[in-house]
């Protein structure tokens, strides 16, 4: 009778337990919030008075003889050291490998004609919070009549630039010309982050990604677009989440290539302890299992393993950028690297890097000469402690989840995987998540079609239902 009594007041504790903990998180639910938007200024010296010109202006890269042989002394001049026998890439970039890339950037690359395929789409700049921002602006070479095309904004990340497009935007403005389905047509815009290529670098201190995202939504508006969608991968990731925390209303779809979470909370913790052994009850699939277990090799230590240049950067990017910004050939070895592994992390078991197997040299060397010549190699570093200098998981919009409908391409070699259970926490409003076949970091360069295709399937997800109108 009393051990029934007994279990009955504890069955009765528990539920009132559960029932105060379904109680709580009701009633906790955050209220929607939005992130605001950061109005800076980042130009030299005090801020005028006068209201900003608004002027766009046309832009094309040009570079003048004195540059170029400038550039050819220093690769004539440079110094090598022997690498290691059998290293492959495993210390970094392999100069036996690095002088067959200098070799070739001094006879063979021809930056001339580099130059032309830059130029081949219009670019633009505008003055925005003090300084001049950069961008291309490619619209539909046609549209069947009635339709209208869906602005894109596409930002890339460190160490590229607006180049790792290049090869996407034709696929995106003219879909039916490449074999794709033409029912969404883009006109793309591919601004170049502050203080990377052709973007004037901040003057001040403290310009993060939030800042980032406030000057994108403002060149937005400025060309007109009230409505629009967002890529990105790397840092672009989290500037155009930091845009749909800006502007819900704004942003129609938010399509990723890395989704990274920086709140960790207990059950992510827990997911990573037991979801290799439990991965139904951590909403993990068989390949979140593949791609993440087991944690500590392709987790822990890959972090530690491949995140030297982060903290370098987070904390004294100005001191390793002065050799960067002084040696072409020490910019090519630092960002070459990152194209090796950051593609595929078995790469570095090999003597060249395998950074010809998914890329051209011509490729790699227009992408390391946007950074030679405009001399943005210090800028795009501080971007790191700028982001990072108040610690992972301090700031307001790591708190904030995105409302705004994600669509997330998951590609096999990116550096870290997230599992969709992860993301969901953060995006709540995912309605598209794809294992991509292959490909790793450098998505938009190195898989185009494969990225293409599934932006546009997103997009017709989002217009088919009208999710960005159910707010």
């Amino acid at each position: 009778e009393f051990c029934s009594c007994l279990a009955g007041i504890m069955l009765l504790e528990v539920f009132l337990v559960l029932g105060a903990v379904i109680i709580y998180f009701l009633l906790s639910k955050k209220k929607e919030e939005t992130l605001p938007f950061k109005e800076g200024w980042w130009g030299k010296g005090q801020k005028p008075d006068a209201e900003e010109d608004a002027t766009i202006w046309p832009f094309k890269v040009e570079t003048t003889e004195e540059e170029l042989s400038d550039l050819f002394r220093r690769l004539d001049q440079a110094r090598f050291t022997e690498p290691l026998e059998n290293s492959c890439f495993h210390y970094g970039t392999n100069s036996v490998y690095l002088r067959k890339v200098v070799s070739y950037w001094k006879n063979q690359f021809n930056w001339k004609k580099q130059v032309e395929v830059l130029n081949k789409y219009p670019q633009f700049k505008t003055k925005i919070q003090g300084i001049d921002i950069h961008f291309v602006h490619v619209k539909p070479p046609r549209l069947p009549e009635g339709r209208s095309a869906k602005p894109l904004l596409m930002v890339h990340g460190w160490p590229g630039s607006f180049y790792e497009f290049y090869k996407i935007i034709p696929l995106l403005t003219d879909p039916a010309s490449h074999g794709l389905s033409d029912e969404h047509i883009f006109e793309v815009i591919c601004p170049s982050i502050p203080g990377y290529g052709f973007s004037e670098a901040p003057h001040k201190k403290d310009f993060n990604s939030v800042s980032a995202a406030s000057i994108f939504y403002e060149l937005m508006l400025r060309l007109g677009f009230s409505e629009f969608y967002a890529q990105g991968g790397d840092w672009g990731w989290l500037i155009c989440t930091n845009l749909a925390q800006i502007a819900p209303n704004c942003m129609k779809g938010l399509h990723l290539n890395l989704a990274s979470v920086t709140n960790m909370r207990f059950i992510h913790l827990l997911s990573i302890l037991l979801g290799r052994y439990l991965p139904g009850l951590f909403g993990f699939q068989d390949e979140d299992v593949r791609r993440m277990f087991p944690f500590l090799k392709k987790g822990l230590y890959r972090i530690l393993l491949e995140s030297g240049y982060a903290h370098i950067q987070a904390t004294k990017p100005d001191t390793v950028g002065c050799g960067l910004n002084d040696s072409p050939v020490g910019l090519a070895a630092y960002i070459l690297e990152k194209f090796s592994t950051w593609t595929n992390l078995e790469f570095r078991n090999l003597e060249d890097g395998g950074l010809e197997r998914k890329f051209n040299l011509d490729d790699l060397l227009t992408n390391i000469m946007i950074y030679w010549v405009s001399g943005c190699i210090v800028s795009s570093m501080r971007f790191y402690k700028e982001n990072l200098k108040k610690g992972i998981g301090t700031q307001k919009h790591e708190r904030l989840t995105v409302q705004v409908p994600t669509g997330i391409a998951s590609f096999p070699d990116e550096l870290m995987h997230t599992p969709q259970a992860w993301a969901q926490k953060k995006y709540t409003n995912i309605v598209s998540f794809h294992f991509m076949p292959r490909g790793g970091h450098f998505a938009a360069l190195e898989e185009p079609e494969l990225l293409a295709e599934d932006i546009l399937q997103f997009v017709g997800k989002v217009e088919k239902e009208q999710l960005w109108r159910k707010k």
